[in-house]
């Protein structure tokens, strides 16, 4: 197995870095502090160099580890599984040993549960663009079961190629996964997870991004479906005037847990980053997590970066966790910020639609679907565009996006 590890990533081990990115301090006789920044947490590709999970961790302190366990420790199918794509000119979809592809090119882990499949995958499934013609891939799995499975997706974008990736996901699953996403210079790449699992569910998932110079990716994740989905997609803005358009959406049901922590890493000058994420919650127990880092490193000059994380509560029982962070290393930056809001209804926007002879349950589902639309109308296709506004009825109806597939 080859394992690459980035350009410019200072050489770390578990004596350095600490366990979790906890570190000793200098004068501390043995005390441990956490680390300063976010690039320097502990990273690795052996699961073996982390212990146990135990829920006080920075990056699984709001996750329920209690169903996780397996995933996050135990063993891994890491053979292939079925995939269904059509053939495109320009974009190849292909499974190859492990052996036989370079990873790390985009990142590796920092926490357990990559690292585990990292350790455990066997077969990894390429996909290659190339040419500079638009382009769409569907790559749909839906029959993974419920044994525990680890996977890892390499996606490489030629220098100046163009396309779009869909990753759409149904059905049962247990899965922890790692997605690579390497940009070449001048190439301009959509790639939008969709998580419309079953009900009982469970996904763990890593994306790391590497975007070379004056390239654009637009990543979007979108997790509607599942128990537990963890979706974390880290970005590293390396080469001068690359561009990041980060989206996501979610709809998180009674008892349903969605999270995402988000990642980007400003590491060259004349970089650009938008993150918005937008999610409804309804339900007892419902629950959603956001946690927005953005770095500014001391190299990112005239940098632009904004964040931004909304939440909507339809009904009480609800919980939404929502934590921008950014942090800036240079003063010579364009410009920087983030937001968070969480709130229900806007009760004038349901009187002024009531006033109007609309009813209050369709002036509810007018607001919501306004409230997510921002999100499905920057996906370039309207094939999935319609898809996910049925899925959003479907979700207000009180159904799931798997019932309205069958």
């Amino acid at each position: 197995m080859t394992t690459a590890v980035p350009a410019g990533t200072p050489s770390q081990t578990l004596e350095t870095t600490g366990q979790h990115g906890i570190r000793a301090h200098s004068d501390g006789a043995g005390a441990f502090v956490p680390v300063q920044t976010r690039s320097e947490r502990f990273t690795s590709t052996d699961v073996s160099d982390f212990g146990d999970v135990t829920g006080r961790e920075q990056s699984w302190k709001l996750t329920p580890i209690d169903k996780l366990g397996e995933l996050i420790s135990g063993d891994l199918d890491g053979s292939a599984y079925r995939v269904d794509a059509d053939p495109v000119d320009g974009i190849a979809v292909t499974w190859a040993d492990v052996a036989g592809v370079e990873r790390g090119l985009a990142g590796i882990p920092e926490e357990k549960a990559s690292a585990n499949a990292w350790t455990q995958t066997e077969q990894v499934l390429r996909i290659d663009v190339t040419g500079e013609d638009k382009k769409r891939s569907l790559v749909r799995r839906s029959t993974l079961g419920t044994a525990p499975r680890a996977a890892h997706t390499v996606i490489t974008a030629a220098p100046f190629s163009s396309g779009l990736v869909i990753l759409d996901s149904a059905g049962q699953a247990k899965i922890t996964e790692n997605v690579e996403i390497v940009v070449g210079a001048g190439a301009q790449l959509t790639v939008v997870s969709v998580q419309g699992w079953d009900d009982d569910a469970l996904h763990l998932a890593a994306h790391f991004a590497r975007i070379g110079r004056d390239a654009k990716l637009t990543h979007v994740v979108v997790s509607l479906g599942g128990s537990v989905v963890r979706v974390n997609p880290s970005t590293h803005l390396a080469e001068e005037g690359g561009d990041i358009e980060a989206l996501g959406l979610y709809f998180s049901d009674a008892g349903q847990h969605l999270e995402q922590q988000v990642y980007v890493n400003h590491d060259a000058p004349h970089t650009r980053s938008r993150v918005t994420y937008k999610g409804a919650l309804q339900g007892e127990g419902a629950r959603s997590v956001w946690i927005g880092d953005v770095l500014i490193g001391q190299k990112a000059t005239a940098t632009d970066s904004y964040e931004q994380n909304r939440n909507l509560v339809l009904t009480d029982g609800t919980r939404a966790d929502s934590i921008p962070n950014l942090e800036i290393e240079t003063g010579d930056i364009a410009g920087a910020g983030h937001a968070s809001a969480t709130g229900r209804f806007d009760d004038e926007q349901l009187f002024y639609l009531q006033a109007r002879g609309i009813s209050e349950e369709e002036a509810r589902r007018l607001v919501v679907r306004g409230f997510l639309t921002e999100i499905v109308q920057q996906i370039p296709d309207s094939e999935l565009q319609e898809r996910l506004g049925a899925a959003i009825e479907a979700e207000l109806a009180g159904t799931s996006l798997a019932d309205e597939e069958r």
